[in-house]
């Protein structure tokens, strides 16, 4: 595989997570007590255990699309040039 072809892969995979993440946050702001109810009932965790938990996947997924996705991305711009 090319850097070319590694870059292209990089970019869409970006996009692609950057569009799941902007879609859980908007789920998440949009229905939060739906999703508290379905998930409460299955694990049994007050309120705020459960927002903490929400907060600690959007950060950590953030990360990982950072890590793992737009770094490789940048740094393989970087060396194309």
């Amino acid at each position: 595989m090319d850097a070319q072809a590694l870059t292209a892969f990089f970019k869409w995979c970006s996009i692609i997570n950057i569009a799941v993440f902007m879609l859980s946050v908007i789920m998440i702001l949009a229905a939060s007590d739906l999703i508290y109810m379905a998930h409460g009932k299955m694990f049994h965790m007050p309120r705020e255990a459960y927002d903490v938990v929400l907060y600690s996947f959007l950060g950590l997924y953030k990360i990982c699309i950072l890590i793992f996705n737009i770094v490789p991305y940048v740094a393989l711009r970087i060396i194309a040039k």
